[in-house]
């Protein structure tokens, strides 16, 4: 079983938001670590507090293109020319795009159809697209992957942020499963771990991923970590998967923890 994380940050500056623990967190330290938890592959989303992130990003796929491919990001406020995205993707390792839409500019830029040109693209393109989305925006989101049935777009970390807690964390997973029923869109179950109120192996997290997993099913549910900001060890992370779900067995557990995400992004 291939084992791909859907969700790390590689950058290699010394600054970070406080609830990333580690700064910075360069491709070496992303394959030791990795190595040494039976991690094959990840998908990086270039930190965006990082200016140099992208580039960095492109780096690290060209020098490991089976361990590393990226979802990369870039100012939703700049205006851009109608070929902007073609260019941006061709890079190497470039497979999407991830974008963080919860501060209110950046909701406004969604609710208010600014974003148009940017779904015309990924859907042209038959592009993924990363999103950590405010949940009041779900419904606009929902009516934008409708129109735009060839993107793909993946919700980040169950729809929970870095510092939501169960049991609020489980109303907002809540919110975010009727998205289930558009076949274009997927979910990370990253950053769960953060989510919980006990220790490995989070058992209080278990009810909330298999409502996950009953709504979106095994090709839409993608293992991941956000690992620079987890607690416990990235071993943990995978066994709290392979190990501590027991519903989660055979092809099921193979799509979940790698072949779900490589075919929805394209890492050939």
């Amino acid at each position: 079983m291939q084992i791909i994380d859907s969700q790390i940050h590689l950058w290699t500056g010394e600054q970070a938001p406080p609830h990333h623990w580690r700064a910075p967190f360069r491709m070496e330290d992303a394959l030791r670590d990795m190595d040494a938890a039976g991690v094959d592959s990840a998908v990086n989303c270039p930190a965006i507090w990082d200016a140099d992130a992208n580039a960095y990003a492109v780096e690290a796929a060209r020098q490991y293109p089976s361990r590393f491919a990226t979802l990369g990001w870039f100012d939703l406020s700049v205006p851009r020319p109608d070929d902007f995205v073609d260019g941006f993707v061709a890079q190497p390792g470039m497979l999407g795009l991830r974008f963080v839409l919860v501060m209110p500019d950046q909701q406004r830029l969604l609710a208010d159809g600014a974003l148009e040109w940017l779904w015309t693209a990924a859907d042209r393109l038959g592009l993924p697209v990363g999103l950590m989305v405010h949940p009041a925006l779900y419904a606009e989101l929902s009516r934008i992957a409708a129109r735009h049935p060839r993107m793909r777009l993946l919700i980040d970390h169950l729809g929970v942020g870095p510092f939501t807690k169960l049991p609020e964390a489980g109303e907002l997973v809540e919110a975010l499963l009727p998205l289930a029923r558009l076949p274009n869109v997927a979910v990370k179950a990253s950053g769960v771990p953060s989510m919980a109120n006990d220790d490995y192996p989070f058992a209080s997290t278990h009810p909330l991923l298999r409502r996950t997993f009953d709504a979106f099913g095994p090709e839409r549910m993608f293992w991941g970590t956000d690992y620079t900001r987890m607690r416990c060890s990235w071993r943990e992370c995978v066994t709290m998967f392979t190990e501590e779900l027991s519903w989660l067995q055979g092809e099921d557990l193979e799509w979940v923890m790698g072949r779900g995400v490589r075919e929805w992004i394209g890492w050939r």
